[in-house]
């Protein structure tokens, strides 16, 4: 049952993100499509929301996550996510788009756009999902310097800058641990290798890299097997759940489309959310309440 409303406006989720990586315990940010996904991981109560470009991608334009939606989509949807919610929102900022004046002014338009972190990664362009073939990498020297930049721009705002390797199913694990140890030296405040699809290759990643990391644990493979405790005993910082609400999500709908064509009601079909449930995740109380006090 959803029975709360949420914060409005842009939120200074920085700190409050800084905050919950110096605890003891993992930071869960399960990945989200758009606004009602954001609220709905809020409501499940986890303490952060990853924007997920590869979810961005498939819900704006119903199409892969291949590089074809640009900064302004981006930061819009990024700046969308966070008037939804009062948790931190991490998001995706793909290669920062172009070079270093583009990246200063992704960087600046994520922080007014409120997000609490954003990652940054060494593809070139155009860039595609971490988790399929045919990767191109920037060189690494290329990439630590836009990393640098992306941290200059940042300055002394809460924003946290991630360093991402996309190195390993491109060249391998150990190309992409050294490129991970470059990033973090560099100055990210945390690096993430992504790609990642065995266990073993997860741990080696938590084995020689040190530091603060995040890990993607992607629906599909392996590395579902590990809970989130054995995570954070590899020594993962943050843990990202991309896929998991967008692909149950597009099941669900296309379940229950299913039983409508086939049957022809939605009487009998999947479960949802009742009409008033509904209501209550998207507000509708609150602004019933403007109306009542403030209308005309």
């Amino acid at each position: 049952m959803i029975d709360m409303w949420y914060g409005r406006g842009l939120v200074a989720g920085g700190t409050s993100l800084k905050s919950l990586l110096e605890g003891r315990e993992i930071v869960l940010a399960p990945g989200a499509p758009d606004s009602i996904g954001a609220r709905l991981v809020e409501a499940a109560g986890f303490p952060a929301v990853y924007m997920t470009g590869f979810g961005a991608t498939a819900s704006r334009l119903g199409m892969p996550d291949i590089g074809l939606l640009s900064q302004t989509e981006m930061t819009e949807h990024a700046r969308n996510m966070t008037r939804a919610v009062s948790v931190p929102v991490i998001a995706d900022a793909d290669t920062g788009y172009g070079g270093p004046s583009n990246i200063d002014r992704t960087v600046h338009e994520f922080l007014q756009a409120g997000a609490a972190a954003i990652h940054l990664e060494d593809q070139a362009m155009p860039k595609r999902c971490g988790q399929v073939s045919g990767v191109r990498l920037l060189d690494a020297e290329t990439s630590v310097k836009h990393l640098r930049c992306a941290l200059r721009a940042r300055g002394t705002a809460d924003m946290l800058i991630i360093g991402r390797t996309d190195a390993l199913p491109a060249e391998g694990i150990a190309e992409a641990v050294r490129r991970a140890r470059l990033y973090r030296d560099a100055g990210a405040d945390l690096v993430f290798v992504d790609g990642v699809k065995k266990i073993q290759e997860l741990e080696a990643v938590a084995a020689a890299v040190e530091g603060p990391k995040v890990v993607s644990i992607v629906d599909g493979n392996e590395t579902t097997r590990l809970t989130a405790v054995d995570l954070q005993e590899l020594g993962f910082s943050l843990a990202f759940y991309a896929v998991t609400a967008l692909f149950t999500a597009t099941r669900a709908v296309a379940d229950a489309l299913a039983h409508l064509r086939a049957v022809g009601t939605p009487a009998g079909g999947p479960p949802q959310h009742t009409y008033e449930e509904f209501s209550r995740l998207v507000g509708a109380d609150f602004h019933k309440d403007l109306d009542d006090r403030f209308a005309g």
